[in-house]
């Protein structure tokens, strides 16, 4: 990142990716989800917010974790939700 945009993505050293191209909270439910997210402090990957469920954000707001990246394969990007930030990688 060339350019930090919020003290939370400036903290982010090493982006953490996907461990599986899947949301845990929909495998859970039986759901299905558009694109993927991944949290930066625990590393779950959640459906975005074009999905039914939007996972990620509702993990994001119950756990205080307030980084994610896409888990979208070209996708090189990370997002802040309290700073509504946004940067490339």
């Amino acid at each position: 990142m060339t350019e930090e945009t919020c003290a939370h993505i400036g903290a982010i050293k090493i982006v953490k990716h996907a461990k599986r191209r899947e949301c845990e909270e929909c495998v859970k439910i039986g759901a299905k989800w558009m694109h993927l997210r991944t949290c930066q402090t625990c590393g779950a990957t959640l459906c975005c917010d074009d999905s039914p469920n939007r996972h990620a954000t509702k993990h994001a707001r119950a756990s205080g974790h307030p980084v994610i990246a896409s888990a979208e394969p070209g996708e090189r990007w990370l997002y802040c939700y309290p700073d509504d930030a946004f940067a490339e990688y």
